[in-house]
């Protein structure tokens, strides 16, 4: 089974071919987020690196939120364009349960947390247990303080991991102490391989869907909503 994976749910443009049990190539842009721009050609590029036609892939796997929102928009768009294309299903993985699993059979919490502005994040909990990644705080956003709080009262280091990291670095450390560890450089964004063996998991378990009924997923509502509405209530 061959699995082409794409994730555009922050500023880092990733892409792998997952081919079974190896992984036949992976692409990590983290450096503007012009995902329209780049995506198809790291599409390209990557599949002939490997050797392989897209007529060859069984199933496409994208990051179907929290994130950007222009961001999941494009990878939901080409990743159901490619389905239809190809008569074959999609795979939405959760932006974050991706992140965690970039850090297979850690000790501790893992928390991935991704910048939301305004002093908020998307964040969710986990534990590896046994072989799998099991969740233990069901994706939100809200407020790194409340976040902070939460797991203050919770027991054993906390791992974290995100585009959040650099925003709230030190104020983790000061409200968390020793008990903060940090991911390094090489598993602490988004990649599509993390992304590739998920979707294998779900489609194992019968959880996929037909390319038009795949929708991604944003917690709260796009900034141009909710000055909308403000705008709106305001007239009333």
């Amino acid at each position: 089974m061959k699995v082409l994976a794409i994730d555009t749910s922050s500023i880092v443009a990733s892409a792998a071919v997952l081919d079974g049990d190896k992984l036949a190539a992976e692409y990590i842009l983290n450096h503007r987020k012009t995902h329209s721009e780049h995506l198809l050609p790291i599409i390209e590029e990557i599949l002939e690196s490997c050797g392989t036609d897209i007529s060859e892939i069984d199933i496409i796997a994208v990051a179907s939120g929290p994130g950007s929102f222009t961001g999941l928009r494009i990878g939901a768009a080409t990743a159901k364009g490619l389905a239809h294309a190809l008569g074959i299903p999609v795979v939405g993985v959760p932006t974050l349960d991706g992140l965690a699993f970039n850090l297979p059979y850690c000790d501790g919490i893992i928390c991935p947390i991704m910048d939301a502005r305004r002093n908020q994040v998307y964040t969710a909990l986990y534990r590896w247990e046994q072989d799998g990644l099991c969740r233990i705080k069901d994706h939100s956003a809200l407020s790194i303080e409340e976040l902070l709080t939460e797991l203050k009262a919770m027991s054993g280091k906390v791992i974290f991991l995100g585009d959040g990291v650099p925003v709230h670095r030190e104020y983790i450390k000061e409200i968390l102490g020793d008990r903060a560890l940090f991911a390094p450089p090489n598993a602490d964004r988004q990649r599509a391989s993390s992304l590739a063996e998920l979707a294998i998991r779900s489609f194992r378990r019968g959880l996929m869907t037909k390319y038009n009924e795949f929708t991604p997923f944003y917690l709260r509502k796009s900034q141009a909503e909710r000055e909308y509405e403000k705008k709106q209530g305001a007239q009333e």
